[in-house]
């Protein structure tokens, strides 16, 4: 399943609708035109849906690309980050809520202590994993400070 926000799901709509009529691929002005949006806006999200697959775009020209997966739709980019969290992600990041300060801040040893040997019990190389991929999506940031690593909460 790919999750997209609303506005890149009316961009893809309208590029289905035209994908039948421009065999070398939509002009990104008729796209750009017939929704009305601002170029700038226009190009992140055709970017986006290019790095999911969705699309092809190139030298301003965009093709609908050859998918067979499910497309949902959500209000916001943090509720499409949302929705590409698994569920040990979830409970991870539940925890990590629950553990920061108020500067948003867990030291790096509470954090993997919690993962490791808390409810959650992950083994060490899911836990790397998880932290790894909450850093990709920028959920949380490793940090340094003078007394020692620490992990920054974003969201």
């Amino acid at each position: 399943m790919i999750t997209i926000t609303k506005k890149e799901e009316i961009v893809f709509n309208q590029i289905k609708i035209f994908n039948l009529e421009y065999d070398e691929g939509i002009p990104e002005n008729i796209i750009k035109m017939e929704l009305g949006i601002y170029e700038h806006e226009l190009k992140e999200i055709l970017t986006e849906l290019d790095s999911k697959n969705l699309i092809t775009y190139d030298n301003k020209r965009v093709k609908l690309a050859d998918f067979e997966k499910e497309i949902t739709a959500v209000n916001s980019r943090k509720e499409v980050v949302m929705a590409e969290l698994d569920e040990k992600e979830q409970n991870s990041l539940q925890l990590i809520r629950d553990l920061v300060d108020e500067t948003k801040t867990v030291p790096k040893y509470i954090l993997e202590g919690n993962l490791l040997y808390g409810d959650l019990k992950l083994t060490d190389f899911r836990m790397y994993h998880i932290i790894l991929s909450l850093e990709n999506k920028n959920i949380i940031k490793p940090i340094n400070k003078a007394d020692g690593e620490y992990y920054k909460l974003i969201e």
